[in-house]
């Protein structure tokens, strides 16, 4: 599948960001889409994560409770809705898909990348 994300920006603390990645190619096959974020000078970290059916969600420990992620009934759209954005959410976020239903939380383990779009959060 190919993925493109779009919808990062600059916004202040305690902000709301809602970033988008669409799905093209193999829809057919199902798939799980994730987020990735990735600082300078860190490791890329896991954001979200959804099924194919849209019927599991998943979120790294600091994400809980802010973002949200979704997708359309098509499937051919993946939203995730950032909430009370902090300074440390400052990086760039990539989508990514991987064929199947489970979800894992390692990048290394999808093998389709969107090319990512910057969030930054200023004080």
């Amino acid at each position: 599948v190919q993925l493109q994300a779009s919808g990062g920006g600059l916004v202040q603390v305690g902000g709301s960001l809602s970033l988008s990645c669409a799905v093209s190619g193999r829809t057919a096959v199902s798939y799980v889409t994730g987020w990735f974020r990735q600082a300078p000078g860190k490791a890329r970290e896991f954001v979200a994560a959804i099924t194919w059916g849209g019927d599991g969600t998943y979120y790294g420990d600091s994400m809980k409770g802010r973002f949200t992620i979704s997708r359309d009934n098509a499937k051919t759209t993946v939203y995730l809705q950032m909430n009370n954005l902090k300074p440390e959410d400052t990086a760039v976020y990539y989508c990514a898909a991987r064929q199947g239903d489970s979800v894992y939380y390692g990048s290394w383990l999808y093998d389709s990348w969107g090319q990512g779009t910057q969030v930054t959060v200023s004080s």
